[in-house]
């Protein structure tokens, strides 16, 4: 993915950039910010949902407004709180998963065949969620519906997977588990290039390489994870005195009293 001061706007105003952003395919990458920062914005321009209002954007090499989004949507894996809302309840985990070869939600008159349920098979049980397969939308916890949507957006074995807020809703031990899961996907040589959209650098799983900051549409820090999540780009970023250490590979925060934030990664 290559965007050159791309710039999203909607009735005046500026939802995202303008801004600068190359994803290769071997990165993995988290994008933060507060509430209103242009993350989800963001990702509907990667997903090639939205053209840019100005500047140039090229997603998996296809330079957007010259090309069939149709097509590319496919090699594009996609997980979010606008797909799960869009779910009836009573779809059957099974064919959400494999309708993404499609790019449709649940059965219609498609035909698939065993292979294909293999794969979806295998998708969900990279995520923990095998013996969801039967079940329907509606009786899923939210933890289980985040691992039946990441399944569904590896479905189409895609070039690049983007995450929007995974994490969001899940108590303590579903966020665990969902970072373990994402951390050995980070991890794997084979996946796709991978953007994890998030508000809490908690959900930051390891393996991941990159980061990007983002704050009112605007970027406030971008490039090598260790270089990025750091006390002053976190403070800038949510206008908040923050602290940041790292244990284990793992990233956590918290907001320290005036005049005690010390400068640099802990």
């Amino acid at each position: 993915m290559d965007f050159r001061g791309v710039e999203l706007r909607r009735q005046g105003a500026t939802l995202v950039g303008p801004l600068d952003w190359q994803v290769e395919l071997d990165e993995r990458w988290v994008v933060l910010g507060p509430n209103g920062a242009g993350k989800t914005s963001l990702m509907r321009l990667a997903a090639a949902q939205e053209f840019p209002s100005r500047g140039t954007a090229r997603v998996l090499g296809e330079l957007m407004g010259r090309t069939e989004v149709t097509e590319l949507r496919t090699r594009v894996g996609l997980s979010s709180a606008a797909l799960a809302q869009r779910i009836p309840d009573e779809e059957k985990v099974a064919d959400i998963v494999v309708s993404a070869g499609y790019s449709v939600l649940g059965r219609w008159r498609e035909k698939y065949d065993a292979m294909d349920y293999e794969r979806a098979a295998d998708t969900l049980e990279a995520m923990g969620g095998e013996h969801l397969s039967e079940r329907m939308w509606g009786t899923l916890s939210e933890g289980e519906r985040k691992r039946v949507l990441i399944s569904r957006a590896l479905m189409t074995d895609p070039e690049m997977l983007l995450l929007d807020e995974p994490g969001a809703g899940l108590d303590l031990g579903g966020r665990e588990e969902l970072v373990s899961r994402l951390s050995d996907l980070a991890l794997d040589a084979d996946a796709p290039a991978v953007v994890l959209v998030t508000h809490h650098v908690e959900e930051i799983p390891q393996g991941f390489t990159h980061a990007m900051l983002l704050a009112e549409g605007g970027v406030t820090a971008s490039g090598l994870i260790e270089d990025v999540i750091t006390s002053e780009n976190l403070t800038r970023t949510f206008a908040q005195n923050i602290v940041v250490e790292q244990v284990e590979g793992r990233y956590f925060a918290r907001r320290s009293r005036p005049g005690r934030h010390r400068r640099g990664r802990l």
